[in-house]
């Protein structure tokens, strides 16, 4: 094909664009689009390259597919490119999942919604425990894997070990391990495998580094400084005029530790969500997280999204509380739901730009295959034993609604069976899973 002499930065615009409302699939299907498009259709980037960048934001928190295509709309057109790709990436997510999560806190408890929920709800237990399975069979290659991610779970099940603490003992644990079993702890990244030719691209292997990706301590001080000002500058507003204990001041202070904890993807921070924002804070039920986990499976975007609803819903139930009597209206409380979704998506995206313009100039100076440390080869298999305990922590509150022992809930069961032997025996299709779970649903209720 003939490459045009360079990529105009609206036509790149335009595709960042399309992107953030079509990419569906998790982290396995955006990367999977961005391949497709970037580097076998459109030639814009090589194979090698890109798999160079996706290596690198394989070894950060946070969502690898969003980081991904900053790092490529930063190389392709400078730092405005990478606020682009990133920011448009997020920004159709957030405001379907805004308007979403409205349509469920104001009619939530209307029959056909919560039939629809009965159903979509078991399906949810299942890609929860798909997603153990995924990560577990890409990273569990041998016993010392096997048993840290055996200790994540019992530390965080039976002694209600906090998730970072747990983080902190897999990052020791790789750490002694990576030098008492080094070949144990080597597995490296999922990615890494040997780079096909599609033929000539505008970013080839050996383009030479453009001026803007070359490293330099000024730019990098610059940065750092710049990053500490969008935190700082929002969070000592909030704190100034809320105070530390206001529910905006707490949401962008724990959304930055959920940042800065998501090795391993969406489902890794899972975990650390459902135990600070709903049983340290109780911002939300058990049940309303099952909900806003399965909105955030059926919309496009990354899946840590769900901090979006997470934040929507914590201000909704936060401000419904303080309208006890006409101290707060309704459009007061759909106001503070809504700063709470910016809020979390701000504080919780925020670290993932400031990682790529960082760090990505380091990346392209070396062009060396990176792959996982033993630190965080250790924290990935900790994660499967978390997110193990997320699908159990699910599991409880579908089948078990009233507590165990009232009720169990035979058909829901039945759902989540079907749905977990769909996923994982006959590889279906995320979305078609919870389209049928939700017909089973509105079945189950009588509302077909």
């Amino acid at each position: 094909m003939n490459l045009p002499a360079s990529i105009p930065f609206f036509t790149a615009l335009r595709f960042w664009l399309k992107l953030g409302f079509i990419s569906f699939g998790g982290p396995a299907g955006q990367i999977a689009i961005m391949h497709s498009e970037l580097v076998e259709k459109r030639r814009w980037i090589s194979e090698k390259r890109f798999l160079h960048a996706l290596n690198y934001c394989m070894l950060l928190p946070g969502p690898e597919a969003q980081q991904l295509a900053t790092y490529l709309g930063w190389l392709m057109h400078r730092s405005w490119g990478g606020i682009a790709a990133g920011a448009l990436f997020v920004l159709p997510s957030l405001l379907i999942l805004i308007a979403l999560s409205w349509l469920y806190m104001a009619f939530g408890q209307q029959p056909l919604v919560a039939g629809l929920f009965y159903g979509i709800k078991p399906a949810v237990c299942a890609i929860v425990l798909q997603a153990a399975w995924r990560i577990g069979g890409r990273t569990l290659h041998n016993r010392w894997l096997w048993g840290i991610a055996a200790l994540a779970f019992i530390a965080i099940f039976v002694v209600h070990v906090p998730f970072p603490a747990i983080v902190v003992g897999a990052a020791a644990l790789g750490w002694l391990g990576g030098r008492l079993q080094p070949a144990a702890f080597s597995t490296g990244g999922g990615h890494a495998g040997a780079a096909k030719s599609y033929g000539p691209a505008l970013i080839d292997d050996d383009t030479p580094t453009p001026e803007h990706a070359r490293f330099r301590w000024p730019r990098l001080i610059l940065i750092c400084g710049l990053g500490a000002v969008l935190w700082l500058l929002p969070m000592g507003l909030l704190v100034a005029f809320a105070g530390w204990t206001h529910f905006f001041s707490q949401t962008g202070w724990f959304f930055t530790k959920a940042a800065l904890l998501t090795f391993g993807g969406a489902y890794a921070v899972l975990p650390y969500v459902y135990q600070g924002a709903v049983l340290h804070y109780g911002w939300l039920s058990p049940s309303q997280m099952i909900d806003g986990l399965a909105l955030g499976e059926t919309t496009p975007g990354p899946l840590i999204m769900v901090v979006a609803f997470v934040g929507f819903v914590g201000g909704w139930n936060e401000g419904t509380q303080m309208a006890s009597g006409a101290f707060l209206s309704g459009p007061a409380i759909v106001f503070t739901a809504l700063a709470g979704a910016c809020l979390a998506t701000w504080f919780t995206f925020l670290p993932s730009f400031l990682f790529i313009f960082a760090g990505a100039p380091l990346v392209e100076s070396t062009r060396d295959a990176l792959h996982f440390t033993a630190p965080l080869t250790a924290i990935t298999a900790a994660v499967v034993g978390v997110i193990v305990n997320l699908a159990l922590f699910f599991a409880y509150h579908v089948l078990w609604p009233q507590g165990f022992g009232v009720g169990f809930e035979w058909p829901a069961a039945l759902i989540a069976l079907a749905a977990a032997v769909a996923l994982l025996r006959y590889k279906a299709n995320v979305m078609g899973v919870i389209g049928l779970c939700a017909l089973a649903g509105l079945l189950v209720k009588g509302l077909l």
